[in-house]
């Protein structure tokens, strides 16, 4: 099963509404954590291994890279 990175969420505004309010109120550290066991529980879901890291590809294609300090 190839990954989908074609809109297929049936009501896009009412999840992104969900999760601005599942971080509503929380700190940057909980916010984080929230996204972290969103992505695990999301994984589990998915259970695919070549699907989630053909997910990891496209996530971190679109992130700037970044150095680490020397």
């Amino acid at each position: 099963m190839p990954l989908i990175t074609t809109p297929n969420l049936t009501a896009p505004d009412d999840f992104y509404e969900a999760l601005i309010d599942a971080h509503r109120g929380l700190s940057a550290d909980a916010s984080r954590a929230l996204d972290a066991r969103l992505v695990l529980l999301l994984a589990n879901h998915v259970g695919d291994l070549a699907v989630l890291r053909e997910a990891l590809v496209a996530a971190r294609g679109t992130a700037p890279a970044t150095r680490a300090p020397t």
